[in-house]
């Protein structure tokens, strides 16, 4: 089990960044995702794999002028 922005999300072997974004269905492009406090890039969405217990921020930016 893993936290998302403080909601319990089941994990799994093999669980990405992107696996979580899209169970969680966060589709914002600009997001800011941290595991365990530890900023985690875009480019590395695809290949960093949370490990189990992990705690996971997503936050979504916001723009404007």
């Amino acid at each position: 089990m893993i936290q998302v922005n403080g909601d319990p999300l089941a994990w799994t072997p093999g669980l990405t960044v992107r696996g979580v974004l899209q169970a969680k269905n966060y589709i914002f492009p600009m997001l800011i995702v941290t595991i365990d406090d530890c900023r985690v890039e875009r480019a590395d969405y695809e290949s960093e794999l949370i490990p189990d217990g992990s705690v996971v921020q997503v936050i979504h930016l916001l723009s404007g002028g």
